[in-house]
């Protein structure tokens, strides 16, 4: 070794740790991530009794169910993404012929409210009904949020017309809609986040629909 030169322990770099895989989606839904030893090569997404629920092959590395979660997580929501935002001017028009499609479907047309409106004042409810005036008002915090999530306040508010308390009655009212348990988790989620001051992507949706992707081969 020629003189004034020294050595230093070569100093091995760990690789990065992976990230860790999320517990809630941005809009607060609960993750619930599924692993198979049948599953392969595919992942797979959906929105599922109010949890975004990711299959996973059962070979993935954490490395891999984290990429992979994250990754599925924001095709779901990306789906969710809002396609078109209505002209203002007609909100009110589309508001009132969309609950009367929801009564007709959903309630046999037996809710019948003089007037459905969007309002701005409203910060505590998603919406609200008074049934001897038969008027519905839903708050503007909706817009922007799932189609089926809407359609699931206005066909509340639409039951509240016709039963007014929370009774089994009322509920019995909105046992034919599909959706009625995952729009529930999804505005719980919602209003968690905003209360704590959290972005989330939240838009017009085609429907609680399946999404799969080729995972790395095994």
């Amino acid at each position: 070794m020629p003189p004034g030169e020294s050595t230093r322990p070569v100093q091995h770099r760990r690789p990065p740790a992976a990230a860790p895989v999320p517990s809630v989606t941005s809009s607060g839904i609960p993750i619930e991530v599924r692993r198979s030893a049948k599953r392969r090569r595919t992942v797979n997404a959906a929105f599922r009794d109010g949890k975004a629920v990711i299959s996973i092959p059962g070979h993935f590395t954490t490395a891999e169910e984290s990429e992979w979660v994250q990754r599925m997580v924001a095709r779901l929501e990306q789906r969710t993404a809002q396609t078109r935002r209505p002209d203002p001017k007609n909100l009110g028009d589309e508001l009132a012929a969309r609950a009367a499609e929801l009564s007709r479907s959903y309630l046999g047309g037996a809710a019948r409210p003089v007037s459905v409106r969007w309002v701005s004042n409203q910060n505590s409810r998603w919406g609200s009904a008074t049934p001897a005036r038969g008027t519905i008002r839903l708050s503007d915090k909706l817009q922007g949020m799932p189609g089926w999530v809407v359609d699931y306040v206005l066909l509340h508010e639409l039951a509240h017309l016709i039963e007014a308390s929370h009774s089994p009655a009322f509920w019995r009212l909105l046992e034919s809609y599909p959706h009625t348990e995952t729009a529930k988790a999804y505005l719980q989620g919602a209003a968690y986040a905003s209360a704590r001051g959290l972005a989330g992507a939240m838009g017009e949706d085609q429907g609680a629909e399946d999404t799969d992707e080729e995972g790395p081969g095994s």
